[in-house]
Protein backbone atom coordinates (compact mmCIF):
# COMPACT_ATOMS: atom_id res chain seq x y z
CA UNK A 1 0.00 0.00 0.00
CA UNK A 2 1.65 3.13 -1.08
CA UNK A 3 1.02 6.61 1.37
CA UNK A 4 -0.05 6.82 4.79
CA UNK A 5 -3.19 4.30 5.95
CA UNK A 6 -4.00 6.91 7.93
CA UNK A 7 -5.05 8.63 4.73
CA UNK A 8 -5.94 5.82 3.37
CA UNK A 9 -8.59 5.43 6.41
CA UNK A 10 -10.00 8.83 6.26
CA UNK A 11 -10.68 8.96 2.49
CA UNK A 12 -12.49 5.56 3.08
CA UNK A 13 -14.85 7.34 5.74
CA UNK A 14 -13.88 4.99 8.39
CA UNK A 15 -12.41 8.18 10.74
CA UNK A 16 -15.11 9.70 13.15
CA UNK A 17 -12.80 10.61 15.82
CA UNK A 18 -8.65 10.98 16.62
CA UNK A 19 -7.41 11.39 19.80
CA UNK A 20 -4.50 13.29 18.53
CA UNK A 21 -4.67 13.47 14.47
CA UNK A 22 -0.93 14.38 13.90
CA UNK A 23 0.05 11.76 16.24
CA UNK A 24 -2.21 8.74 15.10
CA UNK A 25 -0.79 9.85 11.60
CA UNK A 26 3.05 9.28 12.41
CA UNK A 27 2.60 6.60 14.15
CA UNK A 28 0.44 4.97 11.02
CA UNK A 29 3.48 6.10 8.53
CA UNK A 30 6.40 4.60 10.42
CA UNK A 31 7.68 1.40 12.15
CA UNK A 32 4.76 -1.33 12.93
CA UNK A 33 2.42 -0.22 15.35
CA UNK A 34 0.40 -2.38 17.46
CA UNK A 35 -3.38 -1.37 17.66
CA UNK A 36 -6.62 -3.25 18.97
CA UNK A 37 -9.85 -3.39 18.64
CA UNK A 38 -12.78 -5.19 20.80
CA UNK A 39 -15.69 -7.50 20.61
CA UNK A 40 -17.88 -8.16 23.05
CA UNK A 41 -19.11 -12.02 23.15
CA UNK A 42 -23.11 -11.14 23.16
CA UNK A 43 -24.31 -13.62 20.35
CA UNK A 44 -22.48 -16.24 18.21
CA UNK A 45 -22.12 -14.54 15.14
CA UNK A 46 -20.96 -10.66 14.11
CA UNK A 47 -23.02 -8.68 11.84
CA UNK A 48 -22.43 -6.48 9.00
CA UNK A 49 -22.21 -3.43 11.04
CA UNK A 50 -19.16 -5.59 12.94
CA UNK A 51 -17.29 -5.43 9.07
CA UNK A 52 -16.54 -1.16 9.85
CA UNK A 53 -13.91 -1.90 12.57
CA UNK A 54 -13.14 -5.43 10.53
CA UNK A 55 -11.74 -3.75 7.48
CA UNK A 56 -9.88 -1.07 9.16
CA UNK A 57 -8.11 -3.57 11.04
CA UNK A 58 -7.55 -5.40 7.84
CA UNK A 59 -6.41 -2.39 6.22
CA UNK A 60 -3.76 -1.59 9.00
CA UNK A 61 -2.42 -5.00 8.99
CA UNK A 62 -2.01 -4.82 4.60
CA UNK A 63 -0.07 -2.00 6.03
CA UNK A 64 2.22 -3.78 7.98
CA UNK A 65 0.65 -2.99 11.52
CA UNK A 66 -0.20 -5.76 13.96
CA UNK A 67 -3.88 -6.42 15.35
CA UNK A 68 -5.11 -7.67 18.37
CA UNK A 69 -8.61 -8.76 18.31
CA UNK A 70 -9.91 -8.80 21.69
CA UNK A 71 -12.78 -11.37 22.35
CA UNK A 72 -14.43 -9.55 25.08
CA UNK A 73 -16.10 -12.75 27.47
CA UNK A 74 -14.93 -10.91 30.42
CA UNK A 75 -16.77 -7.74 30.25
CA UNK A 76 -19.74 -9.32 28.17
CA UNK A 77 -20.33 -10.27 31.83
CA UNK A 78 -20.84 -6.33 32.67
CA UNK A 79 -22.66 -5.68 29.29
CA UNK A 80 -21.94 -2.52 27.69
CA UNK A 81 -24.39 0.50 28.30
CA UNK A 82 -22.76 2.21 24.98
CA UNK A 83 -26.35 2.80 22.50
CA UNK A 84 -28.84 1.33 25.03
CA UNK A 85 -31.46 2.55 26.40
CA UNK A 86 -32.36 -0.98 29.13
CA UNK A 87 -29.83 -2.93 30.76
CA UNK A 88 -28.68 -5.95 27.94
CA UNK A 89 -29.51 -9.32 29.68
CA UNK A 90 -27.31 -10.89 31.67
CA UNK A 91 -25.63 -14.35 29.92
CA UNK A 92 -24.18 -17.30 31.79
CA UNK A 93 -20.62 -17.74 31.74
CA UNK A 94 -20.42 -20.62 29.63
CA UNK A 95 -22.76 -19.43 26.58
CA UNK A 96 -20.56 -16.17 26.52
CA UNK A 97 -17.90 -18.37 26.11
CA UNK A 98 -18.84 -20.32 23.58
CA UNK A 99 -19.82 -17.33 22.30
CA UNK A 100 -16.40 -15.63 22.09
CA UNK A 101 -14.96 -18.87 20.67
CA UNK A 102 -17.40 -18.90 17.43
CA UNK A 103 -16.14 -15.19 16.96
CA UNK A 104 -12.99 -15.62 17.35
CA UNK A 105 -13.21 -18.43 14.89
CA UNK A 106 -15.11 -15.28 12.75
CA UNK A 107 -12.32 -13.23 12.95
CA UNK A 108 -9.18 -15.47 11.73
CA UNK A 109 -10.93 -15.51 8.49
CA UNK A 110 -10.66 -12.03 7.75
CA UNK A 111 -7.05 -11.25 10.01
CA UNK A 112 -5.71 -14.85 9.80
CA UNK A 113 -4.59 -14.92 13.21
CA UNK A 114 -0.55 -15.96 13.44
CA UNK A 115 0.44 -15.35 16.73
CA UNK A 116 2.86 -12.45 16.21
CA UNK A 117 1.70 -9.97 13.18
CA UNK A 118 -2.40 -10.64 14.25
CA UNK A 119 -3.42 -11.71 17.42
CA UNK A 120 -6.54 -13.09 19.42
CA UNK A 121 -7.05 -12.68 23.00
CA UNK A 122 -9.75 -12.90 25.62
CA UNK A 123 -10.16 -10.23 28.52
CA UNK A 124 -11.97 -12.69 30.21
CA UNK A 125 -8.06 -14.60 31.04
CA UNK A 126 -7.99 -10.45 33.37
CA UNK A 127 -10.48 -9.46 34.01
CA UNK A 128 -12.50 -12.32 35.58
CA UNK A 129 -9.33 -12.89 38.40
CA UNK A 130 -9.06 -9.25 39.08
CA UNK A 131 -9.40 -8.78 43.25
CA UNK A 132 -12.34 -6.68 43.60
CA UNK A 133 -10.48 -4.19 46.49
CA UNK A 134 -6.99 -4.25 44.83
CA UNK A 135 -8.57 -3.48 41.43
CA UNK A 136 -10.99 -0.25 43.15
CA UNK A 137 -7.79 1.05 44.87
CA UNK A 138 -4.92 0.24 42.20
CA UNK A 139 -7.27 1.43 39.25
CA UNK A 140 -10.74 3.18 40.07
CA UNK A 141 -8.87 5.76 41.71
CA UNK A 142 -7.93 6.73 38.73
CA UNK A 143 -11.41 8.04 38.16
CA UNK A 144 -13.43 10.78 37.92
CA UNK A 145 -17.25 9.75 38.80
CA UNK A 146 -18.26 13.10 37.54
CA UNK A 147 -15.92 13.06 34.17
CA UNK A 148 -17.64 9.64 33.69
CA UNK A 149 -21.24 10.79 34.14
CA UNK A 150 -20.91 12.88 31.55
CA UNK A 151 -20.42 10.67 28.82
CA UNK A 152 -22.62 10.25 26.32
CA UNK A 153 -22.72 6.12 26.77
CA UNK A 154 -23.86 7.05 30.28
CA UNK A 155 -25.91 10.78 30.29
CA UNK A 156 -28.35 8.42 28.23
CA UNK A 157 -28.62 5.73 30.26
CA UNK A 158 -29.47 7.86 33.53
CA UNK A 159 -32.37 8.54 32.11
CA UNK A 160 -33.85 5.00 32.44
CA UNK A 161 -31.64 3.81 34.96
CA UNK A 162 -28.22 3.19 35.01
CA UNK A 163 -26.92 -0.38 37.28
CA UNK A 164 -24.09 -0.06 39.24
CA UNK A 165 -22.85 -3.23 37.62
CA UNK A 166 -22.93 -1.41 34.06
CA UNK A 167 -21.37 1.56 35.65
CA UNK A 168 -18.11 -0.06 35.57
CA UNK A 169 -18.07 -1.61 32.21
CA UNK A 170 -15.82 1.27 31.13
CA UNK A 171 -13.20 0.61 34.05
CA UNK A 172 -12.84 -2.92 32.80
CA UNK A 173 -12.39 -1.45 29.21
CA UNK A 174 -9.65 1.19 30.04
CA UNK A 175 -8.24 -1.72 32.40
CA UNK A 176 -7.85 -4.03 28.69
CA UNK A 177 -5.88 -1.14 27.28
CA UNK A 178 -4.07 -0.76 30.38
CA UNK A 179 -3.13 -4.93 29.91
CA UNK A 180 -2.71 -4.89 26.13
CA UNK A 181 0.22 -1.30 26.39
CA UNK A 182 1.89 -3.33 28.90
CA UNK A 183 1.83 -6.90 27.44
CA UNK A 184 2.31 -5.85 23.99
CA UNK A 185 2.91 -2.25 23.42
CA UNK A 186 -0.28 -1.78 21.93
CA UNK A 187 -0.70 1.98 21.92
CA UNK A 188 -3.90 2.56 19.49
CA UNK A 189 -7.35 1.36 20.21
CA UNK A 190 -9.84 1.47 17.64
CA UNK A 191 -13.61 1.37 17.98
CA UNK A 192 -17.29 2.70 17.19
CA UNK A 193 -17.76 6.48 17.65
CA UNK A 194 -20.04 5.28 20.32
CA UNK A 195 -17.07 3.95 22.91
CA UNK A 196 -15.40 7.37 22.27
CA UNK A 197 -15.41 8.10 26.07
CA UNK A 198 -14.45 4.19 26.71
CA UNK A 199 -11.38 4.10 24.86
CA UNK A 200 -9.99 8.12 26.17
CA UNK A 201 -10.54 6.74 29.73
CA UNK A 202 -7.99 4.17 28.73
CA UNK A 203 -5.68 6.62 27.17
CA UNK A 204 -5.64 8.68 30.33
CA UNK A 205 -5.41 5.22 32.46
CA UNK A 206 -2.23 4.32 30.49
CA UNK A 207 -0.47 7.84 31.19
CA UNK A 208 -1.55 8.10 34.76
CA UNK A 209 -0.50 4.60 35.40
CA UNK A 210 2.16 4.20 33.49
CA UNK A 211 3.45 7.51 31.80
CA UNK A 212 3.15 6.36 28.65
CA UNK A 213 1.33 7.95 25.80
CA UNK A 214 -1.56 6.18 23.61
CA UNK A 215 -3.71 7.03 21.47
CA UNK A 216 -7.84 6.64 20.09
CA UNK A 217 -9.54 6.56 16.77
CA UNK A 218 -13.86 6.05 16.62
CA UNK A 219 -15.25 4.90 13.58
CA UNK A 220 -18.51 6.17 12.35
CA UNK A 221 -21.67 4.41 13.71
CA UNK A 222 -23.07 3.97 10.13
CA UNK A 223 -26.87 3.68 9.11
CA UNK A 224 -28.13 3.71 5.71
CA UNK A 225 -29.45 6.69 3.47
CA UNK A 226 -32.94 5.75 4.36
CA UNK A 227 -31.59 6.40 8.41
CA UNK A 228 -31.84 2.68 9.39
CA UNK A 229 -29.08 0.77 11.05
CA UNK A 230 -26.08 -0.52 9.24
CA UNK A 231 -26.55 -4.28 9.24
CA UNK A 232 -30.42 -4.63 10.21
CA UNK A 233 -32.93 -5.63 7.93
CA UNK A 234 -36.56 -5.96 8.23
CA UNK A 235 -36.26 -9.62 9.08
CA UNK A 236 -33.73 -9.07 11.48
CA UNK A 237 -29.56 -8.66 11.66
CA UNK A 238 -27.29 -9.40 8.49
CA UNK A 239 -25.49 -12.15 10.38
CA UNK A 240 -21.57 -12.90 9.12
CA UNK A 241 -22.12 -16.90 10.00
CA UNK A 242 -23.43 -18.53 6.51
CA UNK A 243 -25.95 -21.10 8.82
CA UNK A 244 -27.91 -17.80 10.45
CA UNK A 245 -27.57 -15.57 6.83
CA UNK A 246 -26.60 -17.31 3.91
CA UNK A 247 -24.31 -15.79 1.07
CA UNK A 248 -26.92 -15.61 -1.06
CA UNK A 249 -28.69 -13.23 0.92
CA UNK A 250 -25.80 -11.84 2.10
CA UNK A 251 -24.96 -10.94 -1.31
CA UNK A 252 -28.39 -9.71 -1.69
CA UNK A 253 -28.45 -7.21 0.80
CA UNK A 254 -25.65 -5.31 -0.49
CA UNK A 255 -27.59 -5.65 -4.15
CA UNK A 256 -30.53 -4.32 -2.58
CA UNK A 257 -28.43 -1.49 -1.05
CA UNK A 258 -29.98 2.28 -2.19
CA UNK A 259 -28.08 4.39 -4.85
CA UNK A 260 -27.31 6.81 -2.33
CA UNK A 261 -24.87 4.42 -0.32
CA UNK A 262 -22.91 2.51 -3.06
CA UNK A 263 -19.97 4.74 -3.20
CA UNK A 264 -19.87 5.22 0.57
CA UNK A 265 -19.65 1.30 1.03
CA UNK A 266 -17.61 0.25 -1.31
CA UNK A 267 -15.09 2.07 0.10
CA UNK A 268 -15.58 0.65 4.00
CA UNK A 269 -16.69 -2.68 2.43
CA UNK A 270 -14.30 -3.67 0.06
CA UNK A 271 -10.64 -3.25 -0.73
CA UNK A 272 -10.67 -1.95 -4.11
CA UNK A 273 -8.80 0.66 -5.17
CA UNK A 274 -10.20 4.25 -4.70
CA UNK A 275 -9.95 5.37 -8.25
CA UNK A 276 -12.07 2.10 -9.77
CA UNK A 277 -14.82 3.09 -6.76
CA UNK A 278 -14.51 6.75 -7.94
CA UNK A 279 -15.69 4.92 -11.88
CA UNK A 280 -18.49 2.93 -10.27
CA UNK A 281 -19.94 5.50 -7.98
CA UNK A 282 -19.96 8.12 -10.75
CA UNK A 283 -22.52 5.62 -13.45
CA UNK A 284 -25.87 7.07 -13.12
CA UNK A 285 -29.52 5.61 -13.36
CA UNK A 286 -29.38 1.56 -14.48
CA UNK A 287 -25.75 1.53 -14.81
CA UNK A 288 -25.49 1.59 -11.06
CA UNK A 289 -26.42 -1.84 -10.70
CA UNK A 290 -23.26 -2.63 -11.82
CA UNK A 291 -21.61 -0.91 -8.88
CA UNK A 292 -23.85 -2.96 -6.84
CA UNK A 293 -23.26 -5.93 -8.17
CA UNK A 294 -19.68 -5.29 -7.57
CA UNK A 295 -19.90 -4.44 -3.65
CA UNK A 296 -22.11 -7.09 -3.31
CA UNK A 297 -19.41 -9.88 -4.55
CA UNK A 298 -16.46 -8.30 -3.23
CA UNK A 299 -18.15 -7.90 0.16
CA UNK A 300 -19.51 -11.66 -0.01
CA UNK A 301 -15.96 -12.51 -0.95
CA UNK A 302 -14.17 -11.02 1.86
CA UNK A 303 -16.82 -12.79 4.19
CA UNK A 304 -17.63 -16.21 2.69
CA UNK A 305 -15.19 -16.52 0.23
CA UNK A 306 -14.62 -16.25 -3.30
CA UNK A 307 -16.46 -19.62 -4.14
CA UNK A 308 -19.32 -18.93 -2.00
CA UNK A 309 -19.43 -15.69 -4.06
CA UNK A 310 -19.71 -17.10 -7.24
CA UNK A 311 -22.37 -19.20 -6.31
CA UNK A 312 -24.54 -16.18 -4.75
CA UNK A 313 -23.35 -14.21 -8.32
CA UNK A 314 -25.21 -16.82 -10.25
CA UNK A 315 -27.73 -17.57 -8.20
CA UNK A 316 -28.94 -14.01 -8.02
CA UNK A 317 -28.72 -13.98 -12.09
CA UNK A 318 -30.67 -17.28 -12.17
CA UNK A 319 -33.51 -14.92 -10.03
CA UNK A 320 -33.66 -12.19 -12.69
CA UNK A 321 -34.54 -14.85 -15.25
CA UNK A 322 -37.76 -16.29 -16.33
CA UNK A 323 -38.17 -19.25 -14.45
CA UNK A 324 -39.96 -20.87 -17.37
CA UNK A 325 -36.42 -20.04 -19.51
CA UNK A 326 -34.47 -20.63 -16.83
CA UNK A 327 -36.16 -24.20 -16.41
CA UNK A 328 -35.60 -24.92 -19.85
CA UNK A 329 -32.01 -23.11 -20.53
CA UNK A 330 -28.45 -23.02 -19.48
CA UNK A 331 -29.08 -21.15 -16.41
CA UNK A 332 -31.34 -24.09 -15.00
CA UNK A 333 -27.82 -24.76 -13.02
CA UNK A 334 -27.96 -21.53 -11.57
CA UNK A 335 -31.46 -21.98 -10.64
CA UNK A 336 -29.99 -24.61 -8.46
CA UNK A 337 -28.07 -22.34 -6.78
CA UNK A 338 -31.48 -20.45 -5.25
CA UNK A 339 -31.82 -21.51 -1.14
CA UNK A 340 -33.56 -24.14 -1.17
CA UNK A 341 -35.96 -25.72 1.00
CA UNK A 342 -37.04 -29.24 0.57
CA UNK A 343 -40.69 -29.93 1.75
CA UNK A 344 -42.54 -32.99 2.24
CA UNK A 345 -43.93 -34.39 -1.15
CA UNK A 346 -46.91 -34.97 0.94
CA UNK A 347 -47.62 -31.58 1.87
CA UNK A 348 -47.26 -30.14 -1.79
CA UNK A 349 -49.84 -32.94 -3.03
CA UNK A 350 -52.50 -31.89 0.09
CA UNK A 351 -51.82 -27.61 -1.06
CA UNK A 352 -49.51 -25.24 0.97
CA UNK A 353 -51.01 -21.93 1.82
CA UNK A 354 -49.09 -19.23 -0.02
CA UNK A 355 -48.77 -16.79 3.50
CA UNK A 356 -47.66 -20.07 5.53
CA UNK A 357 -45.13 -21.47 2.77
CA UNK A 358 -43.87 -17.64 2.08
CA UNK A 359 -43.12 -17.38 5.97
CA UNK A 360 -42.04 -20.56 6.26
CA UNK A 361 -39.23 -20.20 3.85
CA UNK A 362 -38.28 -16.13 5.17
CA UNK A 363 -39.84 -14.58 1.93
CA UNK A 364 -42.04 -12.67 4.45
CA UNK A 365 -41.53 -12.05 8.38
CA UNK A 366 -45.21 -13.17 9.30
CA UNK A 367 -48.22 -14.84 7.78
CA UNK A 368 -50.19 -10.62 8.43
CA UNK A 369 -47.13 -9.68 6.41
CA UNK A 370 -47.44 -12.32 3.67
CA UNK A 371 -51.45 -11.64 3.26
CA UNK A 372 -50.62 -8.10 2.54
CA UNK A 373 -48.37 -8.66 -0.23
CA UNK A 374 -50.81 -11.01 -1.46
CA UNK A 375 -53.80 -8.14 -1.67
CA UNK A 376 -50.59 -5.95 -3.09
CA UNK A 377 -49.60 -7.93 -5.89
CA UNK A 378 -46.37 -8.76 -4.33
CA UNK A 379 -46.38 -12.59 -4.32
CA UNK A 380 -44.89 -15.17 -7.15
CA UNK A 381 -44.99 -18.89 -7.51
CA UNK A 382 -43.26 -19.17 -10.74
CA UNK A 383 -43.28 -15.60 -11.80
CA UNK A 384 -47.40 -16.18 -11.86
CA UNK A 385 -48.81 -13.15 -9.43
CA UNK A 386 -50.42 -15.09 -6.95
CA UNK A 387 -53.98 -13.53 -6.66
CA UNK A 388 -55.61 -15.01 -3.69
CA UNK A 389 -54.89 -16.45 -0.21
CA UNK A 390 -56.71 -19.17 -0.70
CA UNK A 391 -54.42 -19.99 -3.85
CA UNK A 392 -52.69 -23.54 -2.85
CA UNK A 393 -49.01 -23.76 -3.54
CA UNK A 394 -48.77 -27.62 -4.98
CA UNK A 395 -46.96 -30.92 -6.58
CA UNK A 396 -49.16 -29.13 -9.64
CA UNK A 397 -46.50 -25.92 -9.75
CA UNK A 398 -43.11 -27.88 -10.36
CA UNK A 399 -41.46 -27.19 -13.24
CA UNK A 400 -39.89 -28.88 -15.92
CA UNK A 401 -36.78 -28.92 -13.24
CA UNK A 402 -38.88 -30.48 -10.55
CA UNK A 403 -38.75 -27.54 -8.66
CA UNK A 404 -41.35 -24.32 -7.71
CA UNK A 405 -39.67 -21.16 -7.07
CA UNK A 406 -41.37 -18.35 -4.91
CA UNK A 407 -40.61 -14.48 -5.57
CA UNK A 408 -41.53 -11.97 -2.71
CA UNK A 409 -41.26 -8.73 -4.65
CA UNK A 410 -38.92 -8.44 -7.40
CA UNK A 411 -35.70 -9.21 -5.20
CA UNK A 412 -36.09 -11.67 -2.57
CA UNK A 413 -36.18 -15.14 -4.13
CA UNK A 414 -36.06 -19.27 -2.91
CA UNK A 415 -36.33 -22.31 -4.36
CA UNK A 416 -38.73 -25.47 -3.23
CA UNK A 417 -37.79 -29.25 -3.89
CA UNK A 418 -39.97 -31.95 -2.62
CA UNK A 419 -38.62 -34.43 -0.53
Amino acid sequence: MNGNVYDELKERGFVAQVSDEAAVRRMLGGNAVTFYVGFDSTAFSLHAGSLVPIMAMVHLRRAGHRAIAVVGSGTTMVGDPSGKTEMRPMLDESVIRAQGQAIHIQLSRYLRFDGTNAIAVDNADWLLPLPYIGFLRDIGRHFSVNRMLAAEAYKLRLEKGLSFIEFNYQLLQAYDFLTLFRKYNCTLQMGGDDQWGNILAGVDLIRRVEGGTAEALTFPLLTTASGAKMGKTAQGAVWLDAGQFSPYDFFQYWVDCDDRDVGRFLRIFTLLPLDEIARLEALKDGEINEAKRILAFEATKMTHGELEAEKAKKAASAAFVKVDDAHLGASSDNVALLPTTAVPRSRLEEGISPAGLFTEVGLTPSRKEAKRMIEQGGLYVNDGRVDSVERLVSVKDLGPGGDIVLKAGKKKVHRIVPA
